[in-house]
């Protein structure tokens, strides 16, 4: 079987099984040539403490916003809603687990997953948890850029008819592609002067809202018994998709010598997710207190001084730009671990198509704060057992993994398995994606739900569920050889 390695060879226009040297892919002015590929040791560098920065600027966005606002909607007290925020984004640990197998196999998450599906399994992977969910992500967040996007734009006296809607997504989208095209150096390069400037600016909405917030809020009518619990539940798990989504985290640490240290690569991970989104989630529900946040930047502008309600528009494009463009660069490895022989730029574009043709339709022809709810919950009953699957993996083999191997997609290969299937990571995927699908209650509920008044278990059930299967299918019969 021929490699999905996108490298065309001079003159034939086919992949090569073995790719030739690649120039360094640590400068920012130039597009990466590395795709789906190992990461040779020579061109390792980089420190652990720079993920911080990734993460903090991918987090300090409107959709944490949105979410944050939504608890209080939901009908939770205030002291309700901030230690959901927390529990929810304490799932950045998991997400700094998976970021370790990065240094460790010198790919990324799409092709070290081979190891937990197989080759042919891992292609499916990619397609459904890799491509169509972090587009869909990618048109919820370009959605909510637009949005704030809009506001300026009137601001400018320009209204938002249809066609100014449509150029604002195109503008925006091209924004977060560049970054996206150019890659890793770029992302690296340019996320620590976003993170400063993001934080800057929500620290003035921080004051604002601080100014303003009724810390002893409590709903007309306060949630009680199976309804609280059930809010609750709901609440968790719509701030934990956020983690969750980022099942490619060792996309971004993958350039990271082999010796890092594993701790510091989880650590500066978790902290760059965790610190600024329960941060800016809290100022949302902070501000619902005292103003209506279905619409959260005119809520925010009440709050706020009138000089900087462009300012606060420019942080959440700028925001959901940083955090998008992350989003399309995974989906752009995913489309070539599916096997499209494509480079990676030109994946990135499009993934980057598709997401706009959605943003479109969810701006045009739905209501964007009940799209994102749903979508967000929904997707968790995928999610959570994928990223169960891959960290109980990374636990078995003891973050053991070899980089060259995985890259062998031939039958004889240590990852091909039977027929290029690993059943064990395909039963336990499947076990826990049925089980939460039966406890969700969201677009529709579950008959576990139901059974529990519907309180929604999907994510917990999930998460052990597909956990527990891993292992004992691992530790029995399909156990995976280890480098």
């Amino acid at each position: 079987m021929a490699s999905t390695i996108p490298d065309p060879q001079p003159g034939t226009g086919t992949a090569r099984e073995t790719p030739p040297p690649q120039p360094p892919s640590g400068r920012a002015g130039r597009v990466e040539a590395h795709g789906i590929d190992h990461i040779p040791d020579h061109e390792r560098h980089g420190r652990p403490r720079q993920l911080f920065s990734v993460w903090a600027a991918a987090n300090v966005n409107y959709l944490s916003l949105v979410t944050g606002g939504a608890l209080i909607l939901m009908g939770l007290t205030l002291w309700q809603a901030l230690a959901v925020i927390v529990t929810g984004n304490l799932f950045w640990l998991l997400t700094g687990l998976l970021s370790i197998s990065g240094p460790a196999a010198g790919a990324p998450s799409e092709v070290i997953t081979r190891a937990m599906y197989g080759v042919r399994g891992n292609r499916v992977n990619n397609a459904v948890v890799g491509w169509l969910i972090s587009v869909c992500y990618f048109a919820l967040n370009l959605a909510a850029a637009a949005t704030a996007a809009f506001a300026l734009v009137e601001m400018a006296g320009i209204t938002a008819n249809t066609g100014v809607k449509v150029a604002v997504v195109m503008v925006v989208a091209a924004l977060t592609l560049a970054i996206g095209v150019y890659g890793h150096a770029m992302i690296m390069k340019l996320y620590l002067p976003i993170t400063l400037a993001l934080t800057a600016a929500f620290a003035v909405v921080a004051v604002g809202v601080f100014r303003h917030t009724d810390f002893s809020y409590v709903p007309a009518e306060p949630l009680t018994g199976t309804d609280l619990w059930a809010v609750l539940a709901a609440g968790v798990t719509l701030i934990a998709s956020g983690p969750l989504s980022y099942t490619t985290s060792a996309d971004f640490s993958r350039y990271l010598p082999r010796t890092t240290p594993a701790r510091s690569v989880v650590g500066w991970t978790f902290l760059g997710g965790f610190l600024p989104g329960a941060a800016v989630c809290s100022l949302g529900a902070l501000a619902a207190t005292v103003v209506d946040m279905t619409d959260p930047q005119a809520g925010l502008r009440q709050l706020l001084p009138d000089w900087f309600g462009p300012l606060l528009l420019l942080a959440l494009v700028l925001g959901t730009i940083a955090i998008n463009a992350l989003t399309a660069y995974s989906a752009g490895l995913a489309l070539q671990a599916v096997g499209i022989r494509i480079r990676r730029s030109l994946s990135v574009l499009a993934d980057g198509t598709a997401a706009v043709a959605l943003t479109l339709y969810g701006l045009l022809a739905s209501d964007f704060l009940d799209t994102v709810s749903n979508v967000l919950q929904l997707t968790v009953v995928l999610l959570g057992p994928a990223l169960a699957v891959y960290a109980t993996d990374i636990v078995l083999r003891r973050n053991r993994y070899d980089g060259p191997a995985l890259m062998d997609e031939t039958p004889g290969g240590p990852f091909w398995y039977t027929a290029g299937v690993n059943p064990a990571g395909a039963l336990a995927l499947a076990g826990g994606v049925t089980v939460s699908a039966l406890c969700v209650n969201t677009l529709y509920t579950g008959p576990i739900a139901r059974a529990l008044g519907g309180v929604d278990l999907a994510l917990p059930a999930g998460l052990v569920t597909a956990a527990l299967l891993y292992t004992l299918l691992m530790r029995g019969k399909f156990r995976a050889p280890t480098a």
